[in-house]
């Protein structure tokens, strides 16, 4: 995993070396609808990727098909690998269920340890 916490430069790195960028909305304000601006960040890196080979969408549609509705538009966005890109959209869709494919996302996690599953004695 590499994060440089540039836009570009996480897609010069996917375009040289595969990979998966990832900037989904969230319910935080002013994020519910992404933080990149559509026209002229996602747009022009949608293009690119896709003519790369790659794929670009906003969790639910293609980028490239979106409308926009005003100058300053903000999207989610995730790009890279056509078949990354498409386990993610799985993922959203709610095709592949996390914790029968990654056991420990599932009963246990990362921040929760097994003590706290245990029954008290």
């Amino acid at each position: 995993m590499r994060w440089h916490g540039a836009v570009i430069a996480e897609a010069f790195r996917i375009l040289n070396l595969g990979g998966i960028y990832l900037y989904p909305a969230d319910p935080r304000p002013h994020y519910t609808e992404g933080r990149l601006r559509l026209l002229y960040e996602a747009f022009p890196l949608a293009f690119l990727i896709e003519q790369a080979g790659g794929a670009a969408t906003d969790g639910t549609r293609p980028i490239l098909s979106l409308t926009p509705r005003h100058v300053h538009q903000r999207t989610p966005l995730i790009f890279g690998a056509r078949k990354k890109v498409e386990t993610v959209l799985a993922y959203y869709a709610g095709e592949v269920a996390v914790a029968e494919r990654a056991p420990l996302f599932g009963k246990r996690g990362l921040f929760r340890p097994d003590w706290e599953l245990a029954p008290c004695r």
